[in-house]
């Protein structure tokens, strides 16, 4: 056609604009429920549409075909088996928790069958779905127009029933899907009144309350790890279990009977698996399954062989057939019209949030409802203060447009002055934006027209006496409901009353029973609480070793290959700890993480291990510098009596609370400010009463008390602990010892070389933190740089690793306490090109540790 324009596009560029535009469709109107009522377009338009008919509890059931072509033809222009499935299962009670429609006639069974045409069933609403549905007349929620703009539907239910949460949702997307399980309404609406009591409640907490899914099938929730992780993060995996009680009959014969199922699962496809299993001798001692169920509920009966233990093929059962299901927790919802995921927390808040500005939407329309009657009561009372005056206008007007014009302009009244002492204060009140007295007039056009339309037996002395309550009522009702949208604690308690309404209603007992199952228990409570050497190597890479895989050697020993490493990597952290301890990292870039130390991987003493950064949320390019074992983080009063001090390469320390440490993240914290050119060195746990060594590469040694250095948060860089001694010079190491404590303690220093020597902490003279310290160990190329200091007793022993992976066990008492200015002597032969790497002190463990000579 000559007049046609036509407009080259790319054709990647339409298809990706195209698809992006089919994908939001998706999520938004079809597939991801909303967090707010819980409820798919085609849910909401059902539900809507059924309210339209008037097919409320207390009425009778229509066809079901009426109901759906009601909603085809005026919501959900799609096909009839889209809508009709949708209302069948909001109607099927094996499917939601809570059924919303009241379905009469063959609305399917838990074997797959089919529900009956829709011309043959008939529904109603629920009587829980009035709460749903509750207030649409309210201006509780915004309208949409429909597919062809002729008429309005909600784009939300204004529900009182955290429906998101009890009935939970599936379905699938682009690019992404739900699956939200259901729970029950009493623990649901006893966990949203505790966080409305306290908003600050944690998930743990919130876990007191709401303590796992409840199914509408019941079964046996098996172990919790899964439900804790769902809850917390939006996303796990919770294993159900059929419920089946092993009888026995008089002859001693045992019969398996199973009278609840994984939600979801076909009761028809179970029994044809466990047949199926029976008959190819994957599952054997079975002589019979029969499905015995029938109207009074679920009955699988499966008899076992006389030579056959029902426990061991109840065990195959669960093993290979869905009578032990997993389900995939992802609570994918539109949250402001926007897929999120959300954890339990989040999906309350959301609810909360919602209610209140429903509540707030409905006591503001009803209080606009209450206005417009208080000033048509009004109008009344004055024209019942002005009776005879106002029947006399009425009588002289020539129509009622005069009379009307005569009563608004307040013709009836002589003193206008006196009129507006007695009402002007009632007529100011209860004036809106709709209406209004306008300037000159002693009333609105309502209230004419209300005098107006009075019948004469209103003027009767009772019918005055009801106006006047009236008003009195409406005027408290007035004041009531602006009390209430200047308040919100007011709202937060409606919401509580409005929810413990439903509970009162609704609410019953929980169907899945919850089963603390091995996987279940602390896993501390199934690890040995028993040392083991822990070794982090340079590159990263940790591991935990039994304490027995190393022997001790005498002074000077060659030692024996501690573990592989790679060519560029090394020992560098060596330390023995509890497997029950939490392990506190701490790293170069100022970072602490959290580990328990059996979360680290077991592995024996000549493999390397694995790195660090596939266990912890680390950055590749961050190492490990520090650490501390600590043997409970949730003990308040160690706590309080503990703090950390750190000190870092250019001589810098601080000291925090430990109580700022003891909340673990997945991601880690920020534990101390690290300057540029600078890195962390070490981290010690302090009591209060400890004194700190610091020594550098040089052999420089700074000794002062812990008080010196005030309590910072975790943020802060700290102070100058030691001043260097040159560009060159760098802290190697910290050691603190508490004066109380440790008093048995030495100080140790070892140069690379090997050399050690042992003195006693008190030579080291106590000055102000900052200065340059005193000499510990006079530097040569005999003993080259001093590479550590630590603290030491007679009853430790000492692990010395070197760059090649050498590693040799000396007890501390084979090394004498000498004074601070000797040389000190060899600890540890090495070849001319190896150097020491890390020096950890452990304690000695007689049954553990087989004493061997080199």
């Amino acid at each position: 056609m000559p007049n046609q324009r036509i407009i080259p596009v790319n054709i990647e560029d339409q298809m990706k604009s195209a698809y992006i535009d089919y994908s939001m469709s998706v999520i938004v109107s079809r597939a991801l429920p909303d967090v707010r009522d819980g409820l798919k377009p085609v849910h909401r338009r059902v539900l809507f549409g059924m309210s339209e008919l008037g097919l409320s509890y207390r009425g009778s059931h229509k066809k079901s075909a009426r109901i759906v072509g009601e909603v085809l033809g005026k919501y959900h222009p799609h096909g009839d088996s889209s809508v009709y499935d949708t209302m069948v299962r909001m109607a099927q009670d094996w499917s939601l928790r809570y059924p919303l429609v009241d379905g009469q006639g063959n609305f399917g069974s838990m074997d797959g069958d089919s529900p009956a045409a829709m011309r043959y069933t008939e529904a109603r609403l629920q009587r829980i779905s009035d709460s749903i549905l509750g207030d649409l007349d309210k201006d509780t929620v915004d309208y949409q127009l429909n597919f062809d703009d002729t008429l309005k539907e909600p784009t939300v239910m204004p529900t009182r029933i955290p429906n998101l949460l009890v009935n939970g949702a599936s379905g699938i997307a682009v690019g992404m899907a739900t699956n939200m399980l259901p729970h029950n309404l009493n623990e649901v609406v006893d966990g949203i009144i505790a966080m409305i009591d306290n908003p600050d409640i944690t998930i743990d907490e919130l876990m007191e309350f709401v303590k796992a899914p409840d199914f509408p099938t019941g079964g046996i929730i098996y172990g919790m790890d899964g439900v804790r992780e769902a809850f917390r993060t939006g996303r796990g995996r919770v294993v159900v279990r059929g419920r089946a009680d092993i009888k026995v009959d008089s002859n001693d014969r045992e019969t398996i009977i199973i009278s609840e199922i994984p939600y979801q699962v076909n009761k028809a496809t179970l029994v044809a698996k466990i047949a199926e299993l029976v008959n190819d001798g994957k599952i054997t001692g079975v002589s019979a399954v029969r499905d015995e169920s029938d109207r009074d509920g679920l009955r699988i009966v499966i008899e076992v062989k006389r030579d056959a233990m029902a426990s061991i093929v109840l065990s195959y059962l669960y093993k290979y057939t869905p009578l032990q299901s997993s389900y995939g927790v992802n609570n994918v919802a539109l949250v402001g019209g926007r897929p999120m995921t959300l954890n339990l927390q989040d999906l309350i808040e959301e609810f909360v949030a919602f209610r209140l500005e429903v509540i707030q939407r409905r006591t503001r329309f009803e209080l606009n409802k209450a206005l417009a009657r208080a000033h048509i009561l009004i109008g009344l009372l004055i024209s019942l203060d002005y009776l005879d005056e106002v029947i006399r206008l009425i009588r002289a007007s020539a129509n009622p447009e005069d009379a009307k014009n005569g009563l608004m302009a307040g013709d009836f009244i002589e003193d206008k002055a006196a009129f507006w002492n007695k009402f002007g204060e009632l007529v100011r009140e209860v004036q809106t934006d709709e209406l209004v007295v306008a300037d000159g007039n002693v009333m609105s056009e309502e209230q004419a027209r209300a005098i107006l339309d009075m019948r004469l037996q209103k003027l009767t002395g009772l019918e005055i006496d009801k106006i006047r309550d009236e008003y009195a009522e409406i005027r408290a009702l007035i004041d009531r409901l602006r009390e209430i949208l200047e308040s919100e604690e007011l709202q937060r308690d409606i919401i509580k009353e409005e929810l413990q309404d439903v509970r009162a209603r609704f609410g019953d007992e929980r169907r899945s029973e919850i089963s603390l199952d091995t996987s279940d228990i602390s896993i501390t409570d199934m690890i040995a609480d028993e040392d083991v050497v822990v070794t982090i190597s340079h590159l990263g890479y940790i591991k935990r070793t039994l304490v027995s895989e190393y022997r001790a050697q005498s002074r000077g020993g060659r030692g024996s290959r501690g573990s592989k490493t790679r060519d560029a990597d090394f020992i560098e952290h060596i330390f023995i700890a509890s497997n029950h301890n939490y392990l506190l990292l701490f790293t170069e870039q100022g970072r602490c993480y959290w580990l328990r130390i059996y979360e680290i991987p077991e592995a024996g003493k000549n493999s390397g291990g694995r790195v660090l950064q596939n266990i912890l949320a680390m950055p590749k390019e961050d190492n490990v510098r520090a650490y501390i074992s600590v043997a409970d983080l949730t003990d308040a009063e160690f706590l309080a009596q503990h703090s950390v001090i750190f000190a870092t390469r250019k001589g810098q320390v601080k000291k925090t609370s430990l109580e700022e440490y003891s909340r673990p993240r997945t991601n880690g914290v920020n534990a101390i400010t690290i300057n540029e050119g600078d890195e962390l060195l070490e981290a010690r746990l302090t009591t209060g009463n400890s004194h700190v060594f610091l020594a550098t590469r040089k052999g420089q040694a700074i000794h002062f008390e812990e008080e010196k250095v005030r309590n910072m948060g975790r943020n802060a860089a700290g102070v100058r602990g030691i001043t260097l001694n040159g560009a060159e010079d760098a802290v190697v190491g910290m050691v603190t010892i508490d004066h109380d404590l440790d008093a048995d303690k030495s100080i140790l220093v070892v140069s690379e070389k090997g050399m050690g020597k042992r003195s006693e902490w008190s030579e080291y003279r106590i000055t102000n933190r900052g200065g340059k310290g005193v000499s510990t160990m006079k530097i040569t190329k005999k003993t080259g740089e001093l590479v550590t200091i630590k603290a030491v007793s007679d009853d430790d022993d000492l692990m010395i690793t070197n760059r090649s992976g050498i590693l040799i066990r000396t007890s501390m008492e084979a090394l004498r306490v000498m004074g601070r200015s000797t040389q000190g002597v060899r600890l540890i032969k090495l070849e001319a090109d190896d150097a020491i790497a890390d020096v950890a002190v452990v304690s000695i463990d007689e049954e553990s540790i087989v004493a061997e000579e080199e």
